[in-house]
């Protein structure tokens, strides 16, 4: 399996964060994708075609899920930006967000 996926959980409700808007930027093509996390939190397939090499950079507009919830925060958007440097390769990229902090890793 190719291509990119995330996961977004809210770990205040320990819940996953369910509408949240995420695009995809590469450094020279601008946005190529985009999409709304599901009800499981996830973006099974962001892009599911083989990513090429470069820079990339994933936006999660938590700034609109904390509104919705009525719960002010300190981070109205998360900019996650990552090399691609195997086409070949899958990459999920998963959020563990709150209102005033986040944290990601390379998932598998």
């Amino acid at each position: 399996m190719s291509g990119l996926s995330t996961h977004v959980l809210d770990a205040v409700s320990g819940t996953p964060a369910v509408g949240i808007r995420v695009s995809l930027f590469h450094d020279t093509e601008g946005e190529v994708a985009t999409a709304a996390t599901d009800a499981d939190g996830r973006v099974p397939e962001l892009l599911p075609a083989p990513l090429a090499e470069g820079k990339y950079r994933l936006s999660f507009d938590t700034g609109s899920y904390f509104e919705v919830l009525g719960t002010p925060t300190f981070y109205p958007e998360v900019s996650i930006s990552f090399n691609v440097t195997d086409p070949r390769a899958h990459y999920h990229v998963p959020l563990l967000l709150s209102p005033f902090a986040y944290s990601t890793y390379r998932g598998s």
